[in-house]
C-alpha cells in the first residue's frame, strides 16, 4: 500500500509541475514591441496620473516655496513634539557639520571638511523657513541633498528646531512669559 501511495504522490506533484507561466510570451518594460502601432511593449501612463503617495498639491508643504518666494511661514501647526522630533533629526543629519550648537564647527568641520553654515548669523535668523526647506532639499555647494533622506515633513520639523536654537543664542529676558521671566530675574 506505501508504494502504490507513494506513486500517486510523486505524479500529482509532476503534474503541478509545469512551465506554462514561466514560458509565457512578455516584454520587458519599455522594450521595443510590434505588438502596439507605436513601437512600445506598454501602453503610456493615462495624462494626469499620479502614483500612489505622490500628490503633492500642498506647494508651501513641499517645495518651501509659496508663489516662486521662500515661505514664511510652517505649512502645519508645530508643537513640542514636532521640535522634539526636529531635534532628534538635527542630531543625526545635520550636527556632524552644523554641530549641536549649530555654529558651523562640527566634528566633520573640525576635521576639515569645508566650513558650514552658522544659524546664528543675523542672515540666516532673519532668512524665511523656505530658505532652510530649499537648502536641506537641494543643497548648495558642499551641502548636499538631504530630499532623499529626511521626509518634507521632518526638514519642517529641523528648521522648526534650527528656529529654536537661534531664539535660544539670541534671547532676551522680554522673550519669556512673564511669569517665567520673575523666576528668572530672581536667579540674576
Amino acid at each position: 500500500m506505501l508504494p502504490r501511495m507513494t506513486i500517486v504522490i510523486f505524479a500529482a506533484g509532476l503534474a503541478g509541475c509545469r512551465q506554462d507561466m514561466h514560458d509565457q510570451p512578455r516584454y520587458k518594460p519599455l522594450a521595443p514591441s510590434d505588438f502596439f502601432g507605436d513601437g512600445r511593449s506598454a501602453r503610456p501612463a493615462v495624462e494626469d496620473t499620479v502614483a500612489r503617495g505622490q500628490l503633492r498639491i500642498d506647494e508651501v508643504r513641499y517645495t518651501g516655496k509659496l508663489a516662486g518666494e521662500d515661505s514664511t511661514v510652517f505649512p502645519f501647526p508645530i508643537s513640542r513634539s514636532d521640535v522634539l522630533r526636529g531635534r532628534e533629526r538635527f542630531d543625526i543629519y545635520c550636527s556632524p557639520c552644523h554641530s549641536r550648537l549649530g555654529d558651523g564647527n562640527g566634528m566633520v568641520v573640525r576635521r576639515g571638511f569645508p566650513q558650514a553654515a552658522n544659524y546664528h548669523t543675523d542672515k540666516l535668523r532673519e532668512a524665511p523657513v523656505g530658505h532652510f526647506f530649499d537648502m536641506i532639499t537641494n543643497g548648495r555647494a558642499a551641502m548636499p541633498s538631504y530630499a532623499s533622506r529626511v521626509s518634507p515633513d521632518d526638514r519642517w520639523r529641523i528648521i522648526a528646531y534650527i528656529r529654536v536654537l537661534q531664539l535660544s543664542e539670541h534671547a532676551t529676558l522680554d522673550d519669556a512669559p512673564p511669569d517665567k521671566r520673575r523666576e528668572l530675574e530672581t536667579q540674576q
